[in-house]
């Protein structure tokens, strides 16, 4: 806890590299490792940041450059383009840390992680991988799914740690929904698993038919949707192509645009209609956004006729104000958006995020300097953004406030 206050941190990051991904997997993802070795990018450490302290390698399937500076003519840099290629971001962001993160925290360094948590507050975090899971949507379905596989076993050693304070997500194969479900199913009880992610090819609409056995399955779990963005690898962002080019459009642009898709097809399909126990968070999307958005999609679906079912129940607006939508903040959108979003949706749907360990974090300053807000926003409000919200979105099976704890659940490798 911090100043008083539950911390949830819906927005932190894990990998892990190709090399420590490879120690969970199974017979068919070892046998087909060599598949992987043109999608591999070997990459330099950058001290601090969470890696390891040696070379490691990551998956980048055909990133997208945006190698344009504004003002001027594109340029072609054949080291940008084609499988393995670096990532859009590598080498063109600050660090916004101010102490050095633990080594490894990011690939197996859990411990680590924990320490970090305890020196900022944070009573739990959301895990989330890094780009390889949705740009794995380009790859083979098979090997892709052996990648989802050695996942999740993955995360169940790392949140062995301690399984009440690191949460993660399972990642669901929309392009095999009934692989997902029985996924969703078989990692149920999991101790770490806190919500779902459905990774969608490019073209796969959310809210296809073909998906609702992954939405029976999590709605049997009581697990949430999270949406978490980025930009540069596939399925790539709607509208990749049109972008013109240059990075920090492309990345102002995606975020908000593939939340604002997802949580429209979520909300006016019907889908909140037919599972009761489902939600739909999104984050590393910014907050300020949000409303509008509601606000404009409520008003458009009752100007055009025809675009959504007859029999549905509820309004963009009246499902947010129902507590069925969450959206995490990002810090540098201040105070006042803050309590803006709050006045115009109501204080339930906002929840604390720092993207850590990533370089846009602040270590060890994140929690404080969102909690220095507290005369804008108010004690009560404080309360839901910091951990209250997102205790109520996320699926916890534990917690680290509860006196009674489930036994942690111990973590295994693949034969």
């Amino acid at each position: 806890m911090r100043q008083g206050y539950r911390v949830i941190d819906s927005d932190t990051h894990v990998t892990p590299s190709i090399e420590h991904l490879m120690l969970y997997a199974d017979k068919e993802l070892r046998e087909r490792r060599e598949e992987l070795t043109p999608h591999v990018r070997v990459t330099k450490p950058t001290p601090g940041r969470g890696h390891p302290t040696e070379p490691y390698g990551v998956v980048r399937v055909n990133p997208y450059p945006y190698n344009r500076v504004a003002g001027h003519k594109d340029t072609d840099d054949p080291a940008t383009r084609g499988a393995g290629a670096r990532g859009a971001l590598e080498g063109r962001v600050r660090n916004l840390a101010i102490k050095p993160i633990a080594d490894g925290i990011q690939h197996g360094n859990a411990t680590g992680r924990l320490e970090n948590m305890d020196v900022e507050g944070v009573d739990i975090n959301v895990l989330i991988p890094g780009t390889w899971a949705p740009g794995s949507t380009a790859l083979d379905l098979s090997l892709a799914l052996a990648m989802y596989r050695a996942y999740h076993r993955y995360m169940d050693d790392y949140c062995s740690a301690d399984p009440r304070r690191l949460k993660g997500l399972l990642l669901a194969p929309c392009a095999d929904p009934q692989a997902a479900a029985a996924m969703i199913r078989e990692h149920a009880d999991r101790e770490w698993l806190a919500a779902v992610w459905p990774v969608l090819p490019e073209g796969l609409p959310a809210d296809d038919p073909g998906n609702e056995p992954v939405w029976q399955a999590m709605d049997e779990a009581d697990l949430p949707i999270i949406h978490h963005s980025f930009f540069y690898e596939a399925p790539y962002f709607p509208g990749y192509r049109d972008i013109w080019g240059n990075v920090a459009v492309a990345r102002t642009a995606a975020h908000v645009w593939g939340a604002q898709r997802l949580i429209s097809y979520v909300m006016i399909s019907g889908m909140l209609d037919r599972y009761p126990n489902l939600r739909v968070a999104c984050v590393e999307t910014g907050h300020g956004w949000l409303p509008n958005w509601i606000i404009r999609l409520t008003s458009q679906i009752d100007y055009v006729k025809g675009a959504i079912p007859k029999d549905l129940k509820h309004t963009p607006m009246e499902y947010v104000r129902m507590g069925r939508v969450f959206c995490a903040i990002e810090q540098h959108e201040g105070p006042e958006m803050t309590k803006a979003v709050n006045d115009l949706l109501g204080d339930g749907v906002l929840m604390y995020a720092s993207d850590f360990p990533h370089p846009e974090c602040t270590y060890p300053e994140s929690t404080d300097r969102v909690l220095a807000w507290e005369p804008v926003l108010g004690a009560a409000a404080m309360g839901k953004l910091m951990g209250d919200n997102a205790a109520r979105y996320l699926r916890l099976l534990s917690d680290p406030w509860s006196d009674q704890q489930e036994p942690a659940i111990a973590g295994a490798r693949a034969d």
